[in-house]
């Protein structure tokens, strides 16, 4: 510019390199620096200037530093898209971290759940069954009537088979054999059937003809209730007469059990039994039914005393949610 005022033109690469590189304040500065030698170099070489001597190099000014303004916003932008990318990349690698750590807490309690299945399954059919098993043995051994012993080893026979079934059914995680036809009803006369043949006690079962069909879930709940319930009257109630209803309570089922056996203290066997360990008064047959049927959103309600027998009522939602197992 000192040379020739024909180098105006540089004054346009000088405001496009303060646009891209000074901070806003000092590019305008700088900028209007520039104007201003441009504007002042004819008016000092040839003593005058006219009025595109004047406008040009402002709006050229303008304009350039416009450009590099926006180019620099878009750089800025690319920088903050690739640092919003990686942290998008990061977060990624964490989210497939935290769902590896959730599907293993998922497979630690889904194995959690079908141990606890298990037990309750074995609890509720095999060790019944040995149980039954061990009694007739026993009553035989001590009346020693042999014209007796075709009969008893006939149902040692029928309950050792059972259990058997029990057994690869459990392993193969396949529904109860009682349910193969779906037919909780007569899944439970059989029951009672078995039991009155076993045991001499006089028993009785009615069903509600109203009963829609149940999920599979629930008939196996309440065949599992009843399996264990009997077995505790019985084992433990020295009953005579055991009567099991199955009614439809409207938006549920439920399973009734009434025996005029010697009862025991509920309150008692809420507080002593220690669920880890499986020991207190009620054992672990009732906490286990109650269990399973919370599970499906039902409940357990046991009254009795002692003396004055036990009533057992098993209640479950005939709505089921997804994972009840409807």
């Amino acid at each position: 510019m000192s040379v020739s005022a024909e180098f105006a033109w540089l004054a346009f690469p000088l405001w496009l390199l303060a646009g891209y590189i000074l901070p806003w304040r000092w590019a305008v500065v700088f900028s209007a620096v520039v104007v201003g030698m441009v504007t002042a170099a004819p008016i000092l070489q040839y003593g005058a200037v006219n009025f595109a001597g004047i406008v040009g190099p402002i709006l050229g000014g303008v304009f350039a530093l416009s450009i590099a303004r926006g180019y620099s916003e878009l750089a800025n932008d690319l920088r903050e898209r690739q640092r919003l990318v990686i942290s998008l990349m990061h977060a990624q690698k964490e989210m497939v971290a935290l769902q590896e750590e959730l599907a293993q807490t998922q497979r630690m309690s889904g194995a959690h759940e079908e141990r606890t299945r298990i037990s309750r399954d074995i609890h509720d059919t095999i060790a019944q069954g040995l149980s039954s098993i061990s009694l007739l043995a026993t009553v035989a051994l001590e009346n020693g009537a042999k014209e007796r012993m075709p009969r008893t080893l006939s149902q040692i026979d029928a309950l050792a088979r059972d259990n058997l079934g029990d057994v690869r059914r459990i392993v193969s995680a396949l529904a109860p054999a009682e349910l193969e036809d779906r037919a909780l009803a007569s899944a439970l006369g059989r029951m009672l059937n078995r039991l009155e043949a076993e045991s001499g006690l006089k028993t009785q079962v009615r069903i509600d003809e109203r009963l829609p069909v149940l999920p599979t879930a629930v008939e196996v709940a309440l065949l599992r209730t009843a399996q264990s319930a009997l077995a505790n009257v019985r084992q433990h109630a020295g009953a005579t007469r055991v009567v099991l209803n199955l009614a439809d309570a409207g938006d549920s089922v439920r399973l009734d059990i009434v025996d005029d056996g010697c009862g025991f203290d509920v309150p008692a066997w809420d507080t002593t039994f220690e669920p880890l360990s499986g020991t207190g008064a009620g054992g672990y047959g009732l906490h286990s039914m109650r269990a399973r049927l919370r599970e499906l959103g039902g409940g357990l309600d046991v009254e009795s005393s002692p003396g004055d027998g036990a009533a057992l009522s098993a209640h479950v939602p005939l709505a089921l949610h997804p994972r009840d197992g409807s």
